[in-house]
């Protein structure tokens, strides 16, 4: 059973900083793709940036410059350091993993292509920007 689990959400003002963090355990495979998603009011989620197993990495443009994903195998965690915060941050962020046993080149197209794909999830963690 594959479990994700997000840290690090809370308020910030526009030009601060954050941290998240995922901590994986259960069975994620060494081929899996992960990243970070949000969701706003709306019912849909945009891919925030995601890593694939290669290490290759793909940021939203609206994220670029400001956010850093990193992954530590070891510790099977994957975080998210995320500078210059705008309002427009705010959010729920989620932790996700694409697992099928295959090595996927997701870092090598926009976040949101293979967003259907993600076959694992944590429960969210609130990222709020304001001053």
């Amino acid at each position: 059973q594959v479990q994700l689990v997000e840290s690090g959400g809370g308020s910030a003002q526009p030009g601060g900083s954050l941290r998240l963090s995922c901590k994986a355990s259960g069975l994620i495979d060494s081929s899996a793709c992960m990243g970070w998603f949000r969701q706003t009011l709306g019912p849909e989620r945009e891919g925030v940036v995601v890593i694939d197993a290669g290490g290759s990495t793909s940021y939203a443009d609206s994220v670029k410059g400001r956010f850093t994903i990193s992954k530590d195998n070891a510790k099977n965690t994957l975080d998210l350091q995320m500078t210059s915060l705008k309002p427009e941050d705010t959010a729920m962020y989620y932790c996700a993993a694409y697992t099928s046993g295959v090595p996927v080149p997701c870092g090598r197209f926009a976040p949101d292509l293979f967003l259907e794909r993600y076959n694992h999830w944590g429960q969210g963690t609130q990222v709020t920007v304001s001053s």
